[in-house]
């Protein structure tokens, strides 16, 4: 093993990591009603906090803090289930935190900057060296080991890892000018004049939600942060513009660290925010050859799952024939006579006879009942669609019964449902 390696493998064991995952992820509509974003189910069998925790194990990072709000109940449930598994006598854990009331008898966490604060008893007993802040409800393969050594090198108290991204999607994020050392020298959350990375004028430099700081220096600037009664006390609003207003803020390019397959592959992150986003993630998991390698056995993605069956599919008759094209299909499915094509099918879906799917995400446990056309559509967790029901052929009448995206993708949840009865 080279030298370098050894040495991001002791920076690793040095760090602790903190995922962000109250957010409640409004733009996603009726998927969380009840459950947090970080808990919503993505790429057939996994949430979508799993590639935030996953990358932490893949870049030997074994000591994770997890940080609710935000109806946690399906996302507490599911650490527990999937990811207790790490030994605090090795000195590795997976600790969850809720919101806890820990400064005051009135105080909730009032932003993701003063979720950290309010835990820094808890986390000053794990003595980290540096903390890496992450959002618990972005898709990628990163590893952190990388940016860690290159926060090293740059010689930051905080570092920012950084996206390049289309400009016409910059408001969705935090964009930031750099100069020649890749020292931030402004940053503006959400703009809606966003101004263009220099030289290319259809991109801007994203914040990935991804931070790294000096242990000493998060405690220093979160207790000016808490101090400051104009704060938001937001890491993305209030604690990094602060700190790139000083000169204290570096960035790190995703394409350092990001974890590919082959070189020539994209460097793969979304943040599946919106319905439209979130139907074009899943979907991209069916194409030919993906962006994102979820069967590369170097970067594994770990998850909690039940014991299922294989997916079955039966009848093969001229007029009524269970298949699946272009399309994932997981654990304990029957395709019972229904056409599935370029689709993504979580575990315990069954489709019935004459069936028609195309450009769905079917959470698990959905039942689609004979004679039914779905088209473009993402469908909650245990929705029972009647049959010969019709949904993705006229928009109009689609939007009347169900929430339809700006990019027509229409969201099927069981309320909506119930209402069509």
């Amino acid at each position: 093993m080279l030298a370098g390696e050894r040495g991001q493998q002791r920076l690793a064991r040095r760090a602790l990591a903190l995922v962000l995952a109250g957010g409640r992820g409004s733009r996603l509509k009726g998927l969380t009603d009840r459950r947090a974003k970080p808990a919503v189910f993505f790429g057939g069998k996994f949430r979508i906090i799993d590639f935030t925790l996953s990358n932490c194990l893949n870049s030997g990072i074994r000591r994770i803090g997890v940080l609710t709000q935000y109806k946690a109940h399906s996302l507490l449930r599911h650490l527990q289930m999937g990811w207790s598994f790490l030994r605090p006598e090795m000195n590795e854990f997976l600790d969850l935190l809720p919101a806890q009331q820990r400064i005051d008898e009135a105080t909730w966490y009032r932003g993701t900057a003063d979720a950290v604060f309010q835990n820094f008893d808890i986390f000053r007993a794990a003595n980290p060296q540096f903390f890496l802040v992450l959002a618990g409800d972005h898709i990628y393969k990163m590893d952190y080991a990388n940016l860690l050594a290159d926060h090293i090198d740059k010689g930051a108290g905080c570092t920012v890892a950084c996206i390049e991204v289309p400009l016409s999607e910059a408001s969705n994020f935090g964009v930031m000018t750099v100069d020649a050392a890749m020292r931030i020298v402004d940053f503006e959350e959400k703009p809606k004049h966003p101004s263009p990375m220099l030289g290319k004028p259809d991109r801007v430099l994203a914040s990935m939600g991804v931070y790294v700081f000096t242990a000493d220096f998060l405690y220093a600037e979160l207790e000016r942060d808490h101090r400051d009664p104009t704060s938001s006390h937001d890491f993305g609003k209030d604690v990094i513009p602060n700190l790139v207003s000083r000169g204290l803020a570096a960035a790190h390019s995703f394409e350092e660290s990001c974890v590919k397959t082959t070189p020539e592959a994209e460097s793969y992150w979304r943040d599946v925010g919106t319905i439209d986003a979130y139907h074009a993630a899943n979907l991209d998991l069916v194409r030919w050859v993906p962006s994102l390698d979820i069967y590369d056995a170097n970067w594994p993605i770990w998850t909690y799952q039940e014991q299922l069956p294989p997916a079955k599919f039966v009848f093969d008759d001229d007029d009524r024939r269970g298949m699946a094209v272009d399309s994932m299909v997981s654990g304990g499915c029957i395709i019972s006579g229904g056409s599935v094509r370029r689709s993504l099918l979580f575990s315990r879906v069954r489709v019935e006879s004459h069936a028609a799917i195309h450009e769905a995400v079917l959470l698990p446990e959905v039942v689609v009942g004979p004679d039914v056309r779905l088209k473009k559509v993402v469908v909650d967790r245990g929705c029972r669609i009647p049959d010969g029901l019709v949904v993705g052929e006229d928009p109009a009448l689609d939007a009347k019964r169900f929430y339809k995206s700006e990019g027509g993708v229409t969201l099927i949840t069981a309320d909506r449902l119930a209402a069509l009865t």
